[in-house]
């Protein structure tokens, strides 16, 4: 969600939610331009491009011009630049107008592995004042920055839903300094229907400067954007597990590469954190990373704050019968907006309907699933769905939301089961009683199931502030203790 500045510190940084869902940042910062200076970008260009075109990645044979790689490249119209011509002032077309030059890193004309670095484009370099000023702005806390950063969009290869071949875009960011080897922070955005919207492209709402702290602190930060979403080809399957672990995990096999050609070396050392979301993508990379589905990474904490990890019992229930502004209940405009996206994503994956007047009203069936083409924004979004949950989906679709079968059951089992494993690393779980999106009762489940399973995982309520703004006073308690463990 957008979230209103005025007098925020001084009233104890509680966060007010406006229309949308930019999760974390100000509308105040949403178009900054932050640039390189000309010769950091060129120093950046000449010395990624010679280190890993001719060392890392072997050049692709004129049979690759159709591979999944060539499919996201620079040149193709889901690329920074194309997406960018959408009509979104802060897409990247303006990051490359900041005076950071892409860095186009061939890969190979076979099957790659994932998590094969394809480009780079380095964004932003920020002196420790000039990022401590971005923070104050959030508000976020300022006490951990001891480096000034780089931040760089990364394109690799992943998969996609069915398994198959394809790319996604993330953001690593690196400390200016410190030590030659880095432990690694990884950042779960919370719900982006826009592609322009991440981290990678864009700076202000939040995403790119929580990652920016976690490598001011010493850090490598990285942020998947997760599948398309930023320069990915196709639909991004909003809240599907599987791919956020695996555009996760492939994201820092990339960002190694990264750090390598910069002389840095991640220590494969991983903590996971991220909000909404990506609350719910931390516990499930998490389980990914203990279970050794990336070799060599080694997970230390997980720090998942209000994710949705409970939708049949806790999340669907508060929003289809108990919508309001109480305690436990969602507010219904932003819960109208969650579930619209959801049922169009799952739809997409799981087959749960065959014309959208079997689950959306009239006269919404005709528009509701190109709102949700990547290339709208919340605000718009917002604006062109109705109040209320019922004034939106059929009765049918309503009842079959309380009663689950066939791909819809599917849809909700896949989302439902990201805490209830065994972690064998410290976990914390953070959440606001005043979250009127993700209710606080969804970590009190979370906590509850690993409890049943042996793990004892502090829940910290942040107080009485909505969902923005239980990541923004959660984020610096949750940096504090990765420290500690440190």
């Amino acid at each position: 969600m957008d979230i209103d500045h005025t007098d925020a510190a001084a009233a104890g940084r509680t966060a007010v939610l406006r229309t949308g869902t930019r999760l974390l940042g100000g509308s105040d910062r949403t178009h900054r331009t932050r640039a390189l200076t000309a010769a950091t970008a060129l120093l950046l260009t000449g010395a990624l491009t010679a280190t890993l075109t001719a060392t890392l990645i072997p050049a692709p044979s004129p049979a690759s011009a159709a591979s999944p790689a060539n499919a996201a490249s620079p040149a193709n119209a889901a690329s920074p630049a194309n997406a960018a011509s959408q009509g979104n002032a802060a897409g990247p077309g303006n990051a490359a107008r900041a005076g950071a030059a892409a860095i186009g890193v061939a890969g190979p004309a076979t099957e790659a592995t994932r998590g094969t670095l394809l480009s780079v484009t380095p964004l932003e370099h920020l002196s420790v004042p000039e990022l401590v000023a971005i923070l104050a702005s959030v508000p976020i806390d300022t006490s951990h920055v001891r480096y000034g950063v780089t931040a760089y969009r990364l394109t690799y290869r992943t998969i996609d839903p069915d398994g198959r071949p394809t790319t996604a875009s993330g953001l690593a960011v690196l400390p200016d300094g410190g030590p030659r080897r880095l432990p690694s922070i990884m950042w779960g955005h919370g719900t982006r229907p826009d592609r322009n919207g991440v981290g990678s492209i864009t700076a202000g709402n939040g995403d790119r400067e929580v990652t920016e702290l976690f490598a001011a602190a010493g850090y490598a930060g990285v942020a998947p954007d997760y599948l398309g979403l930023g320069t990915g080809p196709g639909d991004h399957p909003y809240l599907d597990v599987a791919t956020e672990v695996s555009a996760s995990l492939d994201l820092l096999r990339a960002a190694a590469t990264l750090a390598a050609a910069q002389g840095r070396d991640l220590d494969r050392s991983v903590r996971v954190t991220g909000l909404s979301q990506g609350g719910q993508a931390t516990m499930a990379v998490g389980r990914a990373l203990q279970d050794g589905q990336s070799p060599g990474w080694r997970l230390v904490a997980l720090a998942p704050i209000s994710g949705p990890y409970d939708l049949r019992n806790t999340e669907l229930p508060a929003l289809l019968d108990h919508p309001g502004d109480g305690p436990g209940q969602i507010d219904p405009a932003h819960g109208t907006f969650y579930i619209a996206y959801w049922t169009v994503a799952m739809n997409r994956l799981h087959h749960l309907y065959d014309r959208p007047s079997e689950v959306f009203l009239a006269p919404y069936d005709a528009t509701v699933e190109g709102l949700f083409d990547g290339y709208h924004d919340e605000e718009t979004i917002a604006a062109n769905l109705p109040a209320t949950p019922t004034e939106l989906l059929t009765p049918e679709y309503l009842r079959r939301l309380r009663q689950p079968r066939g791909g819809l059951l599917r849809a909700i089992r896949a989302d439902d089961g990201t805490c209830q494993w065994q972690p064998r690393v410290p976990v914390r779980l953070y959440a606001a009683d005043g979250d009127r999106d993700v209710t606080i009762a969804n970590s009190e489940v979370c906590q509850a199931q690993l409890r049943t399973r042996g793990v004892n995982a502090p829940l910290i309520d942040v107080g009485p502030v909505d969902h923005s703004g239980s990541g923004i006073l959660a984020v610096p308690q949750v940096l504090d203790w990765f420290t500690a463990l440190s």
